[in-house]
């Protein structure tokens, strides 16, 4: 009985452990999606052999791959940066790896794309190429609890990359 309830109340301890693994929210699920939708266009480039591209929207707090959150007419071809029917991503759903938004509780700091600040802008355009490659992205976050996360690609790979001391955010 004693081994029993010690090993009750080590699991008792563990499930708030283990659910926080589990259930990612907020800064850690924003991360997470970014890398996911960015990992997504990538293979999708190299696969289909043709160029891929991240939409954010920052201003709608979103982000996506071209064509996976697009409207049907999108995604039939129509609309500038649609793909072709035939190679187009299936329409983005929460979860998909196609598309994701960013937590209410964060402030986009910095959104670069090829040096260029889109921080305010309606849209920015990361592409990435059948060759691997992709243009320079640069994005920080900053959550309500002041943490701080710097993500980026690599350009020569198009593989992307977590920074969480803000000391070294240059």
């Amino acid at each position: 009985m004693i081994v029993v309830a010690i090993m009750a109340i080590v699991m008792t301890m563990s499930v708030p452990m283990i659910y926080h693994i589990l259930h990612k929210e907020g800064l850690r699920k924003s991360v997470a999606d970014v890398f996911e939708v960015c990992q997504n266009a990538r293979r999708f480039a190299i696969t289909q052999g043709t160029m891929t591209e991240v939409v954010f929207h920052p201003k709608e707090r979103r982000f996506e791959v071209a064509g996976a959150g697009a409207s049907r007419s999108r995604a039939e071809g129509e609309g500038e940066g649609a793909m072709p029917a035939d190679t187009n991503p299936a329409h983005a759903t929460p979860g998909s790896g196609m598309s994701g938004q960013f937590s209410d509780n964060l402030t986009i700091e910095m959104l670069d794309v090829n040096l260029i600040e889109y921080r305010d802008a309606d849209v920015a355009r990361v592409r990435f190429y059948p060759n691997g490659t992709c243009d320079e992205l640069t994005l920080i976050l900053h959550s309500d609890l002041n943490e701080w996360r710097k993500i980026w690609l690599e350009v020569t790979t198009g593989l992307a990359d977590v920074e969480t001391d803000p000391q070294k955010f240059k």
